[in-house]
């Protein structure tokens, strides 16, 4: 006899606005406690010192936590001239000073530079492993760290606000894999500036936005009137750029239990339509209810990931 789960089945999204401060291990686990969930996991790090959107998997909702790691993303974030600290942020140790002061005419012409795809190369404090240890933990015990340069996407980026000389805000839309501290430390190399990251906000993940995000407080007063699913989003949420596909009870059955099932001519038409790039994956449903995610493959969908709701 199996053991029991510790917790309860919940099952959804919690499209967490996570304070300056928090890591995203303990945002996990506060959500997890306040809902007594089963089971928990997150979509995408944000760094203690960040704010904003830190969407949360409970449940069955962790079988689509995959599917959120090429989502796009959105940060706004202020540079801070003058200084450069070690770790790129409010908190390093300082490692240059400057009188250079760019303009926001500067920054704006500079910004185009960083467009596209490019190579980047992540901050030494970071959680990135080196021979089995993480950057940060290293560059902490003053090891010298290098990393190599990786090919990131930034899709668009544009300066929203300059309240002095000191500072600069600038949005940027991403794709996975970019580090904003390491935007603003080659920004400030290409101006001749020193400068670091002193507020940093992620607005959006995917589909997960400030729009339809709740903070910690009212979370915890939703739980204690006993309202907690108000706070949660449905499991198929950060499925919503995947086809979708109706089908009736019995090939639910047949999914749910592993089996293939067939599709007619038309439903293939229309899927196919839908599908980007090399992508075969079909979201099935049965009613409202998420059955499986599956394969298009030869007029039938092939069971991937079941869901138990």
């Amino acid at each position: 006899m199996g053991r029991r789960k510790k917790g309860q089945p919940v099952h959804g999204w919690v499209c967490l606005d996570k304070p300056y401060e928090m890591g995203s291990t303990e945002a996990v686990t506060r959500i997890r406690r306040l809902f007594d969930a089963q089971k928990a996991g997150h979509a995408g790090t944000l760094d203690p010192l960040a704010s904003g959107i830190l969407p949360i998997a409970l449940g069955e909702a962790t079988k689509t936590v995959p599917f959120m790691m090429e989502a796009r993303k959105v940060y706004r974030f202020t540079i801070n001239w003058g200084v450069s600290t070690d770790s790129i942020d409010r908190e390093g140790e300082i490692i240059g000073r400057s009188d250079v002061r760019p303009t926001v005419e500067q920054v704006r012409a500079a910004l185009p530079a960083f467009v596209g795809e490019i190579d980047q190369v992540p901050p030494v404090f970071s959680a990135i492993k080196v021979d089995g240890q993480r950057a940060y933990d290293l560059a902490r015990e003053g090891v010298e760290v290098e990393l190599k340069a990786r090919r990131v996407t930034i899709h668009s980026a544009e300066v929203t606000d300059a309240p002095d000389a000191d500072h600069v805000e600038i949005r940027i839309l991403t794709g996975k894999g970019v580090y904003v501290r390491s935007l603003a430390r080659d920004l400030a190399v290409a101006l001749g500036a020193e400068g670091h990251v002193s507020a940093l906000r992620r607005e959006q993940v995917g589909p997960f936005g400030i729009e339809n995000a709740v903070t910690l407080d009212s979370l915890e007063e939703m739980v204690h009137r006993g309202a907690a699913s108000e706070g949660l989003l449905p499991v198929a949420t950060a499925l919503d750029d995947i086809p979708e596909l109706a089908v009736t009870d019995q090939d639910a059955f047949s999914l749910r239990q592993g089996r293939s099932i067939v599709l007619l001519p038309g439903q293939v038409e229309t899927l196919k339509g839908q599908l980007r790039g090399d992508t075969r994956t079909v979201s099935v449903f049965s009613g409202q209810t998420l059955v499986a995610l599956g394969q298009l493959r030869a007029g039938r969908i092939e069971p991937d990931r079941v869901f138990n709701l």
